[in-house]
């Protein structure tokens, strides 16, 4: 069979919140198979055997079978390139670091034509995997090389790049687990964790509720140490010094042995302990005068260093180092026994996913420093048998959690309310972390804001600590889960008018309201974007308004087809009509069902406590009540017709017109609210100064809407009398 063309990638879009396949995010891609349409797996001689053999933990996709196995039967029956290139994107993905489950791949209304989606936590790695695996696979049908180690480096140097850190995805995941939403501020690790008013933002292991002061004290360990030792905290003796001769009179006059450090460095660099000769001393003072802005020489506390994690004032995980050595063979030099018997040891690495990094011994100048102390070079060959110290510390990634004194975590404790850090890394020597401090001469020599979670999160030896889960629950009560009501209106005729007169209603009732429309961007009455605003980032961002307790937000199919929804649930969704089909081409969407599909994505996402208010007088919305997690309010225009008494013979809550008023009804119980009519002739007097769209229907909704959000009747009839259709220019 001669060489296939490339199948042709069309389209490439981003969806960014929830949408007609899935809650989560997706990279959608319309592919051009060509004349690959003519040719299943089955009919490409030796590509199954080929793709598997590049790929062969293909075997664990269950695929539509539903079993180990079920995507290889796909291929040995056959299936279409564009179901087959979904599966190679996931595994790239799963290979990379980043698991993925859920794809599709679904056919167009024009032949060859395909669209295929799959999970997507992050755009960029997402588009990176696509790449690799549109080139993987034309590789596998021509049966052409593919360096498939390669791929799967340059997706996860993409992952690296891109994603969160584990320290911040691991506060991430804890959020997801309690169904706190979260939005990434930036490119990097910054994030807020719950919408609007009710948001908190975490940095790293930082959260808006760091003292910057705080911060800046644990920066200072001059400092930091005389705030502790005046509360008592156990803490090494030790002065600044200005100069070498400095540092060695005043390791004379503290005793020796001492430690010298920079006042301000992090991460151990320029530390070096355990200091007994004048020269070593004034070594280590120039090696920490270029790491910080002023040097400490301390007494050197015998034992282990330890890291434990404080969070709102509780020891929640801690770690103890260990010292890093080689033993000589004759014949290798110190460089190379580094590399053989420290840095083989698969827990090291570069990157942030390993418990302990290489060491790189022309990076670090204490190794130098204390390989010198002992006689050696990095090139000197030391004796078999010989024990050499290579690195004192950085080596904090043994768990031991659970052999912490409650007399060190108290002490801990104190030592980061004295700073004034909620979340502390606090760094103890002792020989025992479980026995107290006084007992054995241990102490406390630095405390740590924005510290690292890796340690306790895969450590070294022993096991990982929730620490993500202890972040989360220090940010949130046990009853909050950082959301604000969102309303979300589908639909196509008068939904910016509906949004419009609820945003209005909730104002009313004492909210802070941001509205997202067609008619532009508000807070509160005010408008403060004219533009069109029934879009993604225009509802993202009044999500991110601190200064906002309640949001409405304008949906079209469009919108949902092109972006996503901007939130992940929503406390009332509303779907008013199943009309706009026409404008939907571009999407491939061409029929009433499609467009069901679409739609129903607000449905989808109500919360249980919630309510889905959908039109009885639109047959097909009747079918989306079952689809509701929460409750379902339905509306209509005759109070007498069998689906609103069929709904409230059930207990439901239904909205209807009688006698020109909205009539409020559950089960037997009806209650006569808002004046529509007096609405409509409003709205029909200045119809020429407004673009608004209303007729008794979007009075309907909006009533049933505001009720859904627990506004009482008299209220509403209030505001629908006060409702000024008019939008000041």
């Amino acid at each position: 069979m001669s060489r296939q063309e490339d199948i042709k990638l069309l389209r490439i879009n981003y969806l960014r919140g929830p949408n007609m396949w899935t809650y989560r995010p997706v990279l959608e891609v319309w592919l051009d198979l060509g004349k690959l349409e003519d040719y299943p797996s089955n009919l490409l001689p030796g590509f199954t055997e080929r793709l598997t053999a590049a790929l062969p933990a293909l075997i664990e996709h269950h695929c539509g079978v539903g079993e180990r196995g079920g995507f290889l039967q796909r291929l040995q029956e056959g299936t279409w390139c564009g179901h087959v290139l979904e599966h190679i994107v996931i595994e790239l993905l799963n290979l990379a670091g980043m698991p993925t489950g859920f794809g599709q791949t679904r056919s167009t209304s024009q032949r060859g034509v395909y669209r295929m989606v799959f999970r997507a936590r992050d755009e960029q790695v997402a588009r990176c995997a696509l790449a690799e695996g549109h080139t993987l696979l034309m590789a596998a049908i021509n049966d052409e090389a593919f360096d498939v180690d390669a791929a799967v480096a340059r997706v996860r140097d993409k992952l690296d790049d891109c994603y969160l850190g584990p320290s911040t995805a691991a506060i991430v995941a804890a959020a997801t687990d309690r169904r706190i939403p979260h939005i990434r501020l930036n490119d990097g690790n910054l994030v807020q964790l719950g919408h609007g008013a009710r948001q908190r933002r975490i940095w790293t292991a930082e959260t808006d509720m760091t003292s910057a002061i705080a911060e800046g004290i644990a920066g200072d360990k001059d400092l930091t140490k005389t705030l502790l030792k005046s509360c008592g905290v156990p803490v090494p003796e030790g002065a600044a010094v200005k100069s070498a001769e400095a540092a060695w009179d005043a390791a004379q006059e503290l005793g020796l042995p001492v430690v010298v450090k920079p006042s301000d460095g992090n991460h151990g660099r320029g530390v070096t302990l355990d200091l007994r000769l004048r020269e070593d001393v004034m070594a280590a003072f120039k090696l920490a005068e270029e790491h910080g802005s002023e040097v400490l020489v301390e007494s050197y506390i015998p034992g282990n260093e330890h890291r434990l994690l404080v969070v709102g004032g509780k020891v929640v995980a801690a770690a103890r180092g260990d010292i890093a050595t080689v033993t000589g063979d004759g014949v290798q030099t110190v460089a190379q026994l580094i590399d053989s018997q420290i840095n083989t040891d698969p827990r090291r690495g570069l990157t942030e996913e390993f418990p302990l990094n290489r060491i790189n011994p022309l990076e670090d100048a204490v190794i130098l420093l204390d390989l010198e102390r002992q006689g050696l070079k990095l090139d000197d060959v030391p004796t078999a048998g010989r024990q050499v110290l290579i690195q004192r510390n950085g080596n904090v990634a043994i768990d031991c959690t659970d052999q912490v004194h409650p007399e060190v975590a108290h002490t801990v404790s104190l030592a980061a309310r004295v700073i004034g850090l909620d979340i502390a890394g606090v760094d103890v020597v002792a020989r025992d972390i479980g026995r107290p401090l006084q007992e054995q001469g241990g102490a406390i020599v630095e405390v740590n804001a924005g510290p690292g979670l890796l340690m306790h999160l895969k450590p070294a030896e022993g096991m990982p600590q929730p620490v993500g889960q202890a972040i989360i629950d220090h940010l949130f009560a046990e009853d909050e889960n950082g959301r604000i009501p969102i309303v979300g209106i589908a639909g196509s005729r008068g939904t910016h008018t509906v949004a419009r007169i609820v945003a209005w209603l909730l104002h009313l009732n004492g909210r802070h309201v941001g509205l997202a429309c067609r008619d532009g961007l508000f807070l509160g009455p005010r408008r403060v974007e004219r533009k069109n605003s029934a879009r993604w980032e225009a509802s993202h961002r009044l999500l991110m308004n601190r200064g906002v307790d309640a949001v409405v937000i304008e949906n079209s199919a469009e919108s949902v087809l092109r972006d996503g929804l901007a939130y992940d649930r929503c406390q009332v969704g509303v779907i008013t009509d199943m009309g706009g089909i026409a404008s939907l081409s571009e999407f491939d969407v061409l029929s009433e069902d499609q467009l069901y599909k679409v739609l129903r994505t607000q449905v989808d996402v109500v919360l249980s406590e919630g309510a889905a208010v959908l039109n009885a007088d639109v047959a097909r919305l009747l079918d989306m009540a079952e689809l509701s997690d929460g409750e379902v309010i339905l509306y209509g225009a005759d109070g007498d017709a069998p689906a609103l008494a069929e709904h409230r013979a059930k207990g439901g809550r239904a909205v209807f017109l009688r006698g020109g008023a909205a009539v409020l009804a559950q089960g037997s119980s009806e209650t006569s609210g808002a004046n529509v009519e007096a609405l409509l002739r409003r709205f029909a007097a200045s119809s020429a100064a407004t673009s608004a769209e209303i007729d008794a229907s979007v009075a309907l909704a909006a009533v049933a809407t505001a009720w859904a959000m627990n506004i009482p009747p008299e209220l509403i009839s209030a505001g629908l009398d006060t409702f000024v259709p008019e939008l000041q220019a």
